[in-house]
């Protein structure tokens, strides 16, 4: 599983139109999605590559049995055909970047 963290050092503060700006540079078109507390993605895949990045909360995402939880400023890049699930971790809302291959 490939996983960034935002580096402030290096990224500059984090913020959405940062963050944005750093899929569209890869080549993704970005929609913005806010996952209330509970909600839980079941198995599936996609057709195109794609990134999910996080603005805030906390994302726990499984792909070919490995699991990680995405916080703030982190992002999954999520190959075309590979089957994930993906859950909003905790009490708050997660607001998630989800970048697709242009």
């Amino acid at each position: 599983m490939q996983i960034e963290h935002w580096h402030p050092t290096q990224d500059g503060p984090l913020s959405e139109g940062a963050l944005r700006r750093k899929l569209e540079r890869r080549g993704y078109r970005v929609s913005r999605y806010v996952y209330s507390p509970g909600m839980f993605f079941p198995a599936h895949e996609h057709a195109e590559d794609k990134i999910d990045a996080v603005l805030s909360g906390r994302f726990r995402i499984t792909m070919q049995g490995r699991e990680a939880i995405l916080e703030a400023g982190d992002l999954v890049v999520v190959p075309k055909h590979i089957e994930h699930t993906a859950e909003v971790v905790g009490d708050d809302p997660v607001v998630s970047l989800d970048g697709v291959r242009s």
